[in-house]
């Protein structure tokens, strides 16, 4: 006898758990079982209340206030006095532990989830004119700040423990981590891709055809977007020899580095020059002079000669024309005549430092001798 009942205890607790696992499937495979939970919760409280409106002398309206109560706090049932209101509020507080109970567990688990989510970069970036990396925060503080937003497939901690080992003083940049794949069009939509000013892909570590390969398919994954890319794309190859089928591939929006490739001529040139090394630190770095490219309407017909002393606080070095499909030419000759759409090219200590001004005048005084 006891071995039968140990078996139906036993026969009980598997059907149990067998009908918890069913139900945790419900919940997880279906979305619409959540929503189910919440309507079987006001179903309760609508049929305890029209109960307790048949068993009391209470309004309708107070019935189904009295059976709210009972569902969020199965004590209040205590103070029922008579048989029909006692049994009636004790289903109705029944119900209340299970149902509502288990509403209140869903709606825990799902904002839980969402801070789960939030603190592991999975939320969309809503900012517009982002940088998809120390000189973009320097060059966004003549902007009054901006946003950097980085992406890879680590999780958003390791990125903002390793970006807070750096120490860098972000002068009113904001850098925004998200985990994801830029493989994948659901990820660079999160981190709106589309508004972004400007994007960079960097090169992994490790084998370089595998790191190109992958760079190739980030670049086809962004020029898949529906949306359309605002800003341009600069990639970072680590094969000279995969340059061209990236441009290929990229078209006008890519612009490609081979980092190792232009470190490489850079050290050697240095080493050619002795203290050219200064000027290419004091060029490529912040904190001087920087290489700024834009348009300037108001040149347009104007000879090259007469460009160079147009900017007083700037050096023009070269012109990107428009016709040659933005080939850049540095040092032009004096008489070439700038054209619509071209673009000059000047050192300069900030983007926001230097404008053309009007051509000095030049008075010519005849000398008269008596």
């Amino acid at each position: 006898m006891f071995v039968s009942n140990s078996r139906d205890c036993w026969t009980i607790t598997e059907e149990i758990f067998e009908q918890a696992a069913c139900l945790r499937v419900l919940f997880v495979c279906y979305p619409y079982a959540k929503p189910l939970v919440v309507v079987a919760t006001l179903l309760l409280i609508c049929l305890g209340g029209l109960a307790l409106f048949g068993v009391t002398d209470d309004g309708l309206a107070d019935s189904l206030w009295l059976s709210w109560t009972y569902v969020a706090d199965s004590g209040n049932h205590a103070n029922s006095e008579g048989i029909g209101p006692r049994l009636v509020s004790v289903s109705i507080s029944f119900g209340g532990m299970l149902i509502f109970a288990m509403m209140l567990g869903l709606v825990s688990d799902a904002i839980s989830e969402k801070f789960d989510s939030l603190r592991k970069g999975r939320s969309e970036v809503v900012e517009r004119n982002l940088l998809s990396l120390d000189g973009v925060i320097n060059c966004n503080e003549s902007l009054g700040g901006g946003t950097v937003v980085v992406m890879a497939e680590r999780d958003k901690e390791e990125m903002e423990l390793d970006i807070a080992k750096m120490e860098f003083d972000f002068r009113g940049t904001s850098v925004i981590c998200r985990s994801g794949s830029p493989l994948i069009l659901a990820d660079l939509k999160k981190v709106s891709v589309s508004k972004a000013r400007a994007i960079i892909v960097l090169a992994e570590d490790g084998n370089a055809d595998q790191s190109d390969a992958r760079a190739l398919r980030t670049v086809l994954s962004l020029t898949g977007v529906k949306e359309g890319l605002r800003g341009h794309i600069v990639v970072e190859l680590s094969d000279l020899d995969n340059e061209v089928l990236v441009k290929l591939v990229g078209g006008e929006l890519v612009e490609t580095v081979v980092a190792h490739d232009v470190i490489g001529r850079l050290m050697i040139q240095c080493a050619r020059q002795p203290g050219l090394a200064q000027i290419w630190e004091d060029i490529l770095g912040f904190e001087n002079c920087e290489f700024y490219i834009k348009r300037w309407p108001q040149l347009d017909g104007m000879q090259f000669e007469d460009v160079l002393i147009s900017f007083p606080e700037a050096i023009p070095c070269g012109v990107e024309v428009a016709s040659r499909g933005g080939k850049i030419i540095l040092n032009p000759e004096d008489s070439y005549v700038l054209q619509e759409g071209d673009e000059v090219l000047v050192i300069a200590e900030d983007d926001d430092t230097y404008s053309p001004s009007d051509l000095p005048m030049v008075l010519l005084f005849s000398l008269i001798t008596c």
